[in-house]
This record gives structure tokens, sequence and C-alpha cells, in this order.
């Protein structure tokens, strides 16, 4: 939104949401968007459960709910990330000839994004491969992420009480279980401590664990240990101060650690199909993560992997491996390629050497 408003400041911007989203509240509840809703849900599960028989039906009555939706908004062009929500939506849109942009951001796209694709006009995509799943239509975005612009190193990193001489290692689970994440850390403290400075966003269930852990640490150990139930206001300033991050491998996640150019060592969230176990090897193909499967992340195995990767020699060529790979202006380029839709004017996507 902010890339849009930042190109044309005048845009009126409407969302539509779904029965059983956070959207409602966050974007329907406040004056940040004009917010319409479908009866389709924005979530959708694979329980055995009442829901398999009526999200159908909800999908099918959404259908005409969003044809007269559009046709009051008269919108001039549609973004969706996809979703069953996005299913009702793009139907409308087709069948009025209002242009639609899909974005998928795992390598291996959904099956509502690949059934939406037959009737989107773009899909823009975050990783190169997921190129071959929709041949001539897609084109390489990236993923939208936060904002680095005007964040310095040095700064961020005093900002943190790190000095120059400590290496930094950031730990978070993003959106996904952290439990693993979490019991990693806990057990392998000492090691861990010796040769890194710590900065472990826990989640606020797993802080009552991480406290305890501190104080048991040595006091010239406990120092070194910085956890945080969350870290939502200060995550750009962690991502550039840090040497090394620890995480899952969700799209936002890769994209960061690409867009500062910092080694990762991804752990990929094992359910919701293989789509982050995809996303990680995307960038261990190319030399810069380390990809560790989550029933082998354990205590000792990121201790050896944090002590190997205490060597600048061997951080340093995969940060900026990373760094070849990101794509800090993702945000701008879906706007600038959503604007042209809706103005019907020439793609900018269609001069990128990315179209497949």
């Amino acid at each position: 939104m902010r890339a849009l408003r930042d190109a044309r400041p005048d845009l009126e911007l409407t969302y539509v949401g779904g029965a059983r989203g956070l959207e409602g509240k966050l974007v329907g509840g406040g004056d940040l968007l004009p917010y319409d809703q479908l009866l389709v849900r924005s979530l959708r599960t694979a329980a055995r459960d009442v829901h398999l028989v009526l999200d159908p039906i909800r999908v099918g009555l959404s259908v005409p709910q969003a044809w007269w939706l559009l046709g009051r908004r008269r919108p001039s062009a549609i973004f969706t990330t996809g979703g069953y929500l996005a299913l009702p939506l793009t139907l409308a849109a087709r069948a009025r000839g209002i242009p639609t942009l899909v974005w998928e951001g795992n390598v291996i796209p959904g099956r509502s994004t690949r059934a939406l694709a037959r009737l989107a006009t773009r899909i823009a995509v975050s990783f190169p491969p997921t190129l071959a799943a929709f041949p001539g239509r897609a084109f390489v975005s990236g993923t939208p992420i936060r904002s680095f612009a005007g964040i310095e190193r040095e700064p961020a990193r005093a900002g943190l009480g790190i000095a120059a001489e400590d290496r930094l290692m950031l730990v978070f689970g993003g959106s996904q279980a952290v439990t693993t994440l979490n019991s990693a850390v806990l057990g392998s403290l000492n090691r861990l401590l010796d040769r890194w400075r710590l900065l472990h966003v826990a989640g606020e269930a797993g802080m009552a664990a991480a406290l305890r852990a501190r104080d048991a640490l040595p006091a010239g150990l406990a120092e070194r240990y910085d956890p945080r139930p969350f870290l939502t206001d200060g995550m750009a300033e962690a991502l550039v101060a840090a040497d090394l991050v620890v995480g899952r491998a969700g799209s936002s996640t890769c994209a960061e650690v690409a867009a500062v150019g910092v080694t990762s060592i991804l752990v990929p969230y094992p359910y919701a199909g293989s789509h982050q176990r995809a996303n990680a090897a995307w960038l261990g193909d190319h030399g810069a993560a380390v990809v560790v499967a989550n029933d082998a992340f354990s205590p000792d195995r990121l201790a050896d992997e944090a002590e190997r990767l205490r060597d600048d020699a061997i951080r340093e060529p995969m940060a900026r491996a990373a760094r070849r790979l990101g794509r800090p202006d993702a945000a701008r380029a879906i706007a600038a390629e959503l604007l042209a839709l809706a103005e019907r004017r020439p793609l900018p996507s269609l001069s990128d050497e990315a179209v497949a």
C-alpha cells in the first residue's frame, strides 16, 4: 500500500476480506481503508468437519456478491495474494474485464494460486523457479518486505549494545511455531554465548523458559543473552545489525535476509506442504544459507553450525551471495505493474528478462 501511495498519492484503495480473517479487525475496524467483506472464509482448513461442505457453498455464493461489489466500486485493477478468498473476486473481475494481478510468495505455488492463474491477467512471483508454473504469464517481483532505508549497520549495532569485535546472532521464528528453535537455543546457550552475542525472539509463550535459562547462566554469559517476546518495531535494525540469522523459511524471512545480505541458518517449517523447504533450498543452492531440516535441528546441530559460521571467511561469502539474490524493491515493482494494468499502459515486467 505504501508503494502505491508513494507512486500515486491520490490513489483510491479498497480492501476486500473474508468472513473469518483478522483483516476485518485490522482494516475494517479503523480508518485505514474502506473495507468490504465476502461470505467466503479468509482461512481454510483441511479438517473433516462441516466446513468441507460449507466452504464450496460460500465460494459459490460469493461470486455474485463479488460481481455486485465490483459493479459498485468500479476498480481499475485488482491485486490479490491468492487464497480461496480470491477465487470469487477474480472470477467476477474476469467477467467484468477488470485486470487482476496475483502474487505468489513461495517457490512452489499453492493450489489456489494455480487455479487463479487461469483467470488472472498477470502473476508476480518471489522466486525465479516459480516462473515455470505460469509460462508466459508471470514475472519475478520478489517479496514485499519492510523498508531498510536509512538504517546503518554501526548505529543499529550500537543501539543493541554490540561491540565491533562481537558477532551477533538473531534467532526468530516468524509467524510459525518457534518451539523447535527455542529448544535448540536454550539447549546450547553455554556453547553459543562463548562465541556469540544472542538476540533471541522467543515469543510470549517461550519467554518464561528463556528468562529461567538466562538466570541460570554465569554472569559473564548472561549479559550476552537478550531474550525478547517480540521485536516488531526493532526487527529491521536487528536484521541489519546481525551477523547470523536463524529462523524459518517463509517468503518474507528469505526475502529479508537476502535484502540485508546476512548469512542465515534456515529451518523450514515441516508442515503446510513443501513450501518452506523449497524456499530455503533456493537460498541454500546459491550458497546463501545453511538449510537444516526441522527434525535435525538440535542444540548440538545449532552449536556446531554456529561455531563454523563464526569464521568470517566462511560466513561473509554467504552473506554476499544472499545480497545478490535480494530484491528490496519488490513492493515498488508490484505497484508499478498494478498501476500499469489499471491505466492500460505497457507493463514494466514485459521488458524484464525474468518473464517466463
